[in-house]
């Protein structure tokens, strides 16, 4: 084994940049190639269907299900002259990744030969096996039944062979058994709301959008030392492995030169991406050793969602062919930053306006600050829910380090909007509104630029951050489904809204005018979620203390902060908006306790196989080595000379036995506690069992097997170091 790792370093150092092929055409006109867009479907659609699915993809109108037929045809004509051979209904079950079920066009001609079919009932409805996915008790094992529906509003595409038609999953009796469907419910959710709030400013708009711009972090192993380290294989993360002596101290890797190799990758990458139709923009390195981040332009958030889960698909794919494994594990290596997935949410009507940026007007940046504030108030009443929807076994490494958001939700907002804000709270409403003949209202608010920067900088400690006309989600994970943060947003965001209304409308029909009733609503929102607003120093301890006194969630233990989604409150607002019933809840609440347990129960079993077949031997052929030599000292030298010459062989010899026996003692230990949580019936038990007893006994063993690392001879070592891991590349 330790010949393994020297053969896999020397190898991965020997390894050369794979040439990329560059197309001949710009990017802007292979963009999409895969895509069958809204280009595609007026091509090789009739224009009475191609205006009946584009009025349901842009105005969410219902879709016949009679034109399906002709969009299957005309999609099939498509896929066929691009060399598709198969179709597969694409979805995103309850397991962070997705799911896909390819079926080929074949059908019998009935004359004893084929054709190749692909009806509109093949387009619109699948039927997966739904007991062999996540569930939470909503389906039995027995119960197979469950249904794929496509949805239009997300474009199909074309990977390999075969066209993939973006689907929600659903059981049999309606429970939505996937991220995309409550997705698509808290999107229209919050337009609804959103249209009704805008309309006192602008009458006009009929829609509102939900935009996302999602940040990729993730790390580039060489898939040599990856094979080598069955841990990363099997956990996606390095569960035992000495600091190297460089990893980020420098800072000289953020920002620098990108490595041939992974330049490569990046260029192979962007242009697979491009033709899939996910617009990337950015590639740099991050912060720490072989990390790097992705970022497209904002998209509409379900699309923006869907390409997400595309990309990181499509990393793995691709990193392959350069000779690397992505990993997209929060928090791979112990010591060095860990990577998110920072979701930049923002709303936006179907007349052009950006609802979280200023504007010129004094009745644009009333609106600017009404949308502002609501959204200050879904996160402060909602706190909770939020954490949970970014939480998760993997996250929790990331999430309270100084690295990354605390664990506890809270806003910045900067200086210059806090003091809008602050100025508003203070104010009377006679003083913030004057009339002025035929210019109309007067807004004594200080000035708002038509763009607002944050003249305080940016606070990355902050999990929920305004940055200038739209809010930043830090504290999502790099490997999560933006979905289940994104649900619980914009769920939160249109109740609130609907509240807002209704307390607008009680004082208007009072005889209040429209702008003061505004006002006044917006006042004391402003004073209610005061406790949300910190631009401080996040990662402080006297945060934590000043966090808990404001009533936020300080909870850290993952299994108990799932709780937050079987809150009364929280069972309330998923139903008031339609997103999701309690019954839904609760089976996905099952699901979430299940998988942490479950990754928790992975890396206590492989750290146990390592510790005892990989580790204690190692360490044990070393002490003996030690030990043989200690002997031939005192045969060579005088007994007072052979004691002096031996003496730190001897501590060294006493220390292995001692780590040995602790990391040995530790693992039965850790096996016993196991078993007994096993037995606990209870899916929320038995998952914070495992967060109270196998969490703490990971870190106890890992340290010591440390140790070891730095004691025993590196030759005989069996495992590749962090320094071969992060800067062999």
């Amino acid at each position: 084994m330790s010949k393994l790792r020297f053969r896999v370093v020397e190898t991965a150092f020997k390894k050369k940049a794979v040439e990329v092929a560059t197309p001949a055409e710009r990017p802007s006109e292979y963009f999409a190639k895969y895509v069958f867009n809204k280009e595609k479907m007026f091509k090789y659609l009739p224009s009475k269907v191609y205006n009946a699915l584009i009025d349901a993809i842009d105005n969410g109108a219902p879709l016949d299900r009679s034109i399906a037929d002709e969009v299957a045809a005309g999609m099939k004509k498509w896929a066929i002259e691009m060399g598709v051979t198969h179709y597969t209904h694409w979805f995103a079950p309850l397991t962070e990744g997705t799911a896909e079920k390819h079926d080929a066009f074949v059908e019998h001609d009935g004359k004893g030969g084929m054709m190749e079919e692909f009806t509109g009932k093949l387009l619109v409805q699948q039927e997966p096996d739904a007991s062999s996915f996540p569930n939470g008790g909503i389906r039995n094992t027995f119960e197979a039944r469950g249904y794929s529906a496509w949805d239009p509003s997300s474009p199909a595409f074309i990977v390999d062979d075969t066209l993939c038609i973006p689907t929600v999953f659903i059981a049999y009796t309606g429970e939505a058994l996937d991220y995309k469907a409550p997705l698509l419910k808290a999107l229209r959710a919050v337009d609804k709301a959103a249209v009704n709030v805008c309309r006192y400013f602008n009458p006009e708009v009929k829609k509102v959008v939900a935009y996302l711009g999602w940040e990729q972090e993730y790390f580039l192993v060489d898939e040599g030392l990856y094979a080598a380290r069955p841990d990363l294989l099997m956990t996606g993360r390095t569960l035992m492995g000495h600091d190297s002596a460089k990893n980020q101290q420098l800072e000289d890797h953020y920002f620098g030169a990108i490595p041939t190799r992974v330049a490569a990758f990046m260029k192979d990458l962007e242009i697979e991406a491009l033709k899939l139709g996910i617009p990337v923009k950015t590639r740099h390195n991050e912060v720490a050793p072989n990390q790097f981040e992705l970022a497209p332009i904002f998209e509409e958030c379900n699309l923006a969602n869907d390409h997400n889960l595309l990309i990181m698909s499509l990393m793995r794919k691709v990193s392959r062919r350069h000779g690397f494994r992505v990993l997209l594990h929060e928090k791979p290596f112990k010591g060095v930053n860990g990577s998110g997935k920072h979701n930049n949410w923002s709303l936006g009507t179907d007349t052009g306006i950006l609802l979280m940026a200023p504007g010129k007007t004094p009745e644009d940046n009333l609106r600017f600050v009404t949308f502002v504030v609501n959204t200050l108030m879904a996160v402060y009443h909602h706190n909770g829910l939020l954490k949970a929807s970014i939480s998760s076994a993997t996250n929790a490494h990331r999430l309270g380090a100084n690295e990354a958001p605390p664990a506890i939700i809270s806003s910045f907002l900067g200086k210059q909007l806090s003091q809008v804000l602050d100025h508003i709270e203070n104010s009377t409403k006679d003083d913030l509104i004057s009339l002025s003949g035929k210019q109309g209202m007067k807004l004594d608010i200080p000035q708002i630029p038509e763009l607002l920067i944050d003249n305080t900088d940016r606070n990355r400690t902050s999990p929920f951050a305004f940055t200038g006309n739209r809010f930043e989600f830090r504290a999502v994970g790099s490997e999560a489904n933006c979905a289940s943060a994104m649900i619980a947003l914009n769920s939160a965001v249109a109740d609130q809204l609907v509240k807002f209304k209704k307390d607008v409308d009680a004082l208007i029909e009072k005889g209040e005018p429209k702008v003061s009733a505004i006002l006044e609503i917006i006042r004391g929102y402003i004073k209610e979620c005061k406790a949300i607003h910190f631009d401080g120093n996040g990662y402080s301890d006297e945060w934590k203390k000043e966090a808990a006194r404001r009533g936020l969630d300080c909870e850290t233990s993952v299994p108990v902060i799932f709780d937050n989604y079987l809150k009364p409150e929280t069972i309330a607002m998923f139903e008031a908006t339609g997103v999701m019933t309690k019954k839904e809840l609760e089976a996905r609440n099952e699901v979430k306790w299940e998988t942490y347990t479950k990754k928790i129960q992975i890396e206590a079993r492989v750290l146990g196989d390592l510790a005892m077949n990989h580790i204690i031997p190692v360490a044990t052929q070393y002490q003996t080595d030690l030990i043989n030599n200690v002997y031939k000292m005192q045969s060579l030298f005088p007994a007072e000379k052979a004691a002096k010459l031996s003496a730190k062989n001897l501590e060294l010899i006493e220390e292995i036995a001692d780590r040995t026996a602790f990391i040995k003692e530790h693992v039965d230990a850790m096996i016993e506690a196991r078993k007994v949580a096993n037995k606990i019936e209870s899916e929320r038990k038995k998952a914070i069992a495992y967060h109270d007893t196998i969490v703490p006994a990971l870190e106890e063993i890992r340290y010591h097997i440390d140790k070891l690392e730095l004691i025993v001879d590196n030759q005989m070592w069996t495992l590749p170091k962090y320094r071969e891991l992060l800067f062999v590349r």
